[in-house]
């Protein structure tokens, strides 16, 4: 892949408009255990594996050590669908996670875990990688929809296993698919300032699914900034899995880094030639929008109690001026943190009192998002600046 990038201002007012989009901490709780540390050792394992093409025993070392993976997660709906094709017989591993309102419609996150010419630790390591981590973190977390989690083979010859899933699993069982998230190259340059994700959108034929697309790209340029340190671009689709889902009409998303490395398809496809760092970055922005993808629920929002102690007025404000009243707080620990509308952080205050006014003039008017830490529980509550 060789997108061209163009810089886009995220407008979040669509995504809240179409999808009720805010910024979540319970999301961001759920991200905060991205590790990492595990990031790294999954890339040294993928990479030991050496060559990862189909017909290889490489391959099927890493197929086996993936399914394993998920199986010690906890996972029980994993299943290899086998294909074959003039460089030999391979499986996409498709792992199901079923959701608690809408069972019988998923989101499909993917990456593919075949190679060409070397260990492709970013191509296509990376993605593997960070479905690995998503579904740890994801096992437990109740989600609206049902998520597929899925390793396509033969992506480097031609989006084989995809194409075949499509034509084999997707029309023949009418599935209902709300998204198609695709995950392919996302693990940085080494010696580069990495801070910057492309999120790709559909921008061809069929245009009947491009609109739809644009806004799930939205949503996942916020999440990305809402979750992560990292700025995005909307660049558009192609060469990746998530093309023949295009093709059937569906709806898609997709990551790939900004900096683009020149090593895949090498034997220099190497963690020494990534930015681990940024990988995890990536990861965090990802789960962020699976979560609202899927609509994840936090079993600790029903606490209207919490809630009704905290008390934020004027709001809407008129002058700037905000009073904050922690009704029976005891800690001294208590903060605020407004954020604007793309997720960035434009006031904080720690130390809080009891009762506090805030001088919010220097903001400019809209919406903003104040989430209060008062006696070691997190609430979140809408603010507004006239």
């Amino acid at each position: 892949m060789k997108p061209t990038f163009i810089k886009t201002i995220i407008l979040f007012f669509l995504s809240v408009t179409m999808y009720s989009q805010t910024y979540n901490t319970y999301f961001q709780s759920v991200v905060d255990n991205v590790s990492a540390s595990n990031i790294l050792a999954d890339l040294t394992s993928f990479e030991s594996f050496g060559v990862k093409d189909v017909g290889s025993t490489n391959l099927t070392t890493a197929q086996n050590w993936i399914t394993a993976r998920y199986a010690s997660l906890g996972y029980t709906d994993i299943v290899l669908q086998p294909f074959t094709y003039s460089s030999g017989t391979s499986n996409n591993i498709i792992v199901t996670k079923t959701g608690t309102v809408y069972p019988n419609t998923y989101i499909i996150i993917d990456a593919h875990y075949d190679t060409i010419n070397g260990p492709g630790t970013n191509d296509n390591g990376s993605g593997t990688t960070l479905l690995l981590e998503i579904a740890r973190l994801l096992k437990d977390i109740d989600t609206e929809y049902s998520i597929k989690l899925i390793h396509f083979s033969g992506e480097e010859d031609g989006l084989i296993g995809s194409e075949y899933y499509v034509d084999n699993t997707v029309n023949p069982q009418n599935l209902d698919i709300r998204l198609i998230f695709n995950i392919d190259q996302v693990g940085g340059v080494n010696g580069e300032t990495n801070n910057t994700i492309t999120c790709e959108e559909d921008r061809s034929n069929p245009p009947s699914n491009n609109s739809a697309s644009s806004a799930m790209t939205a949503i996942l340029a916020n999440c990305i900034e809402f979750y992560s340190s990292l700025d995005t671009d909307i660049s558009y689709a192609y060469a990746s899995d998530y093309i023949p889902f295009e093709n059937n009409g569906e709806i898609i998303t997709g990551l790939y880094e900004y900096n683009e490395s020149s090593h895949p398809h090498s034997p220099t496809d190497v963690l020494a030639n990534m930015d681990p760092a940024f990988l995890t970055e990536v990861t965090k922005g990802a789960l962020g929008a699976l979560l609202e993808y899927a609509a994840s629920t936090n079993p600790l929002s029903s606490n209207e109690n919490t809630k009704d102690a905290i008390k934020i007025y004027p709001n809407p404000s008129n002058n700037g001026i905000v009073n904050l009243n922690l009704l029976n707080s005891n800690n001294s620990n208590n903060s605020i943190t407004i954020y604007d509308v793309l997720g960035k952080s434009v006031f904080t205050k720690n130390n809080l009192q009891a009762v506090e006014t805030l001088n919010l003039k220097r903001l400019q008017k809209g919406i903003y998002l104040a989430v209060i830490k008062s006696d070691n529980k997190t609430v979140t509550k809408k603010l507004i600046l006239n």
